[in-house]
């Protein structure tokens, strides 16, 4: 199968229900990071094509909400085993189109249809609730409804796994969908997932796929005033501008944004274990996962061997084509990030760490990189790098890691590694940060479990029935039953 047999499909837009060109002057052209060959060049959405998509998606979503229960759970697990049908159609897009490597992006085809099928109950999670009142004959009726439209905004990194994570709960819950992906990462972010639900059988209109430059479009997307929810995963930066936006026009947000997540190994860990869990939770997709470890503290005690193992670990990883199956690290996103890492690594050499290993660098390739002797101020420290850096940071103290620890404006993930369980979760629990895992690494995510941070890290929780709450709104009716006197 050939890349333009295999792309040439994704040219258009999803809206209304119908596969169309956007009616924008400008396009973008969706290149593979290992290789920059061209996928796929689309027309993009304007601001009318997403003025017609939240219009389509509103009057589907007014049926949408009077079907019953047992209707969205059908579409839902439908939906489900379509995508489990096309894993292999799906790995290759990931592959190809993000520079995930073959394991990566079937874990992430797996967190999704992990997704898919928890949501599946939400349906059922709708109850009317009764409660008593304090006036003779009422009964006071809380009733579950959907908010009407969701806006989801998905980034690049793992992009079918966090649209999927917003786009199926609000349609579960009710609600109508607009989509808008990544530009780098537009087919797996967003059209492929359009082409399931289409498989599956979703009313036409209820989900809706704008593929549009935010350099043309603006704020429109947020500011439209027909979704009442913007669910936004991304940079800290454009989620606060966001969160502006929607405060100023009173829609609910959903913020699931950057991290600087530590990894603390108390004196008591097994530095092979702890080693082993670093690797693997520093250079999984190539560090550019809001929950990869950026900072690594360890008990100077344990610091020599834990460096040795760190760095014995590292050299058996294969760098190289994400479609290589036995490759672990490929390719950044773009060159960009390559360049501004290069300068992080630079500029906290010049500050004093110490640079174990520096791989080559090719293109959008960057071999994985190890620094020691790191501080917590440093560039490589401070900033979310969305690389293959480890910064491994000595410490003298457990108090002096939890502090360190804490000195970061992002609370997202987390990991600590000791021998003694429940005082590892006495430590978690000092850590601002909305996740964190004990004696495991900070890549983790379950379908049924709350996902969110703290502070810089976001508002708001996905996963099972907190998503719920993310997408819903709450009724009070209020029924007299008995006529109820007035004084007039």
């Amino acid at each position: 199968m050939t890349t333009a047999t295999t792309f040439s499909q994704w040219q258009k837009q999803y809206i209304g229900g119908e596969w169309t060109c956007g009616t924008s002057e400008g396009t973008s052209t969706n290149r593979n990071p290992f290789d920059q060959s061209e996928l796929v060049t689309i027309q993009l959405a304007s601001v009318q094509d997403i003025d017609q998509a939240y219009q389509e998606a509103k009057k589907a979503q007014s049926n949408w909400q009077r079907t019953k229960p047992e209707e969205r759970v059908a579409l839902m697990k439908r939906a489900a085993e379509v995508m489990a049908n096309r894993r292999a159609e799906i790995v290759d897009i990931l592959t190809r189109e993000t520079g995930s490597s073959v394991a990566k992006a079937n874990a992430e085809v797996d967190f999704a249809i992990a997704d898919i099928q928890e949501f599946s109950s939400i349906p059922l999670k709708m109850n009317t609730e009764v409660r008593p009142s304090v006036i003779p004959g009422k009964e006071n009726r809380i009733y579950r409804m959907p908010v009407g439209v969701v806006g989801v905004i998905s980034p690049f990194n793992f992009p079918l796994y966090l649209s999927t994570r917003a786009i199926f709960p609000a349609l579960a819950a009710g609600n109508g969908v607009v989509v808008k992906p990544d530009l780098q990462t537009f087919i797996s972010g967003g059209l492929i997932i359009a082409s399931i639900l289409e498989e599956a059988g979703i009313p036409k209109g209820l989900m809706n796929v704008t593929v549009a430059d935010v350099s043309e479009i603006g704020d429109a997307f947020v500011e439209h005033p027909i979704p009442k929810v913007i669910s936004f995963t991304g940079s800290t930066a454009v989620g606060r501008h966001i969160s502006e936006l929607c405060g100023k026009n009173l829609k609910k947000v959903a913020l699931e944004l950057g991290g600087n997540n530590v990894m603390i190994v108390l004196e008591d860990a097994d530095v092979n274990e702890a080693a082993s869990a670093a690797v693997f939770g520093k250079f999984l997709h190539q560090g550019q996962i809001c929950m990869s470890l950026n900072r690594i503290f360890v008990h100077r005690k344990l610091y020599d061997d834990f460096v040795n193992a760190f760095a014995e670990k590292t050299a058996k990883i294969k760098v190289g084509d994400p479609t290589d199956p036995e490759v672990f690290v490929g390719p950044l996103i773009n060159k960009r990030q390559v360049d501004k890492i290069q300068m992080w690594i630079d500029e906290s050499i010049r500050q004093g760490a110490t640079c174990l290993q520096r791989g080559n660098v090719s293109g959008t390739l960057m071999e994985p990189v190890i620094l020691t002797d790191v501080t917590n101020e440093m560039p490589i420290a401070k900033n979310e790098q969305f690389g293959p850096v480890a910064a491994i940071i000595p410490v003298e103290s457990e108090e002096e890691a939890i502090q360190l620890a804490n000195e970061s404006d992002f609370g997202l993930s987390g990991s600590i590694f000791t021998s003694d369980l429940d005082h590892g979760v006495e430590v978690a629990l000092q850590i601002h940060t909305g996740m964190i895992h004990v004696n495991d690494q900070s890549v983790n995510c379950e379908s049924h479990i709350p996902f969110g941070g703290e502070k810089s890290s976001g508002l708001g929780r996905y996963g099972g029935e907190w998503s719920l709450d993310e997408f819903t709104t709450v009724r009070w009716v209020s029924v007299q039953k008995e006529t109820r006197p007035f004084p007039f």
